[in-house]
């Protein structure tokens, strides 16, 4: 997990997903391409803007770190292969894992 700021963000989302301008979180998988045998059990990168974060929190009314989160839940699912992107079902699909995880991450923050 990198932690960014928008510049950062920005830059990383224009250079490997061509759009401009900052995003929540990025994904990079290392589980797929030409170098995916250098290390099978490693899943990947997950980078977040932690401006981002900030901003959509205090716009959806929540802390800082319930919507990092999210976002780190997020990034981590589209490591293991979901992508909202390319359906509503798969869109459904994940946001149904989200809250289960976020679920299990609650249940377990009783338990400490």
């Amino acid at each position: 997990m990198v932690i960014v700021d928008d510049d950062e963000i920005a830059e990383l989302n224009e250079r490997y997903l061509g759009h401009p301008g900052p995003t929540n979180v990025i994904a990079f998988p290392m589980q797929e391409g030409d170098f995916a045998h250098i290390n099978p059990g490693l899943l990947g990168d997950v980078v977040i803007s932690a401006q981002t974060a900030e901003r959509e929190g205090q716009a959806a009314g929540m802390d800082f770190l319930h919507r990092f989160d999210q976002l780190l839940i997020h990034g981590i699912l589209h490591l293991c292969g979901y992508d909202h992107e390319k359906s509503l079902e798969e869109e459904e699909r994940m946001e149904t894992k989200s809250r289960e995880l976020w679920e299990t991450i609650q249940e377990g923050e009783t338990v400490r």
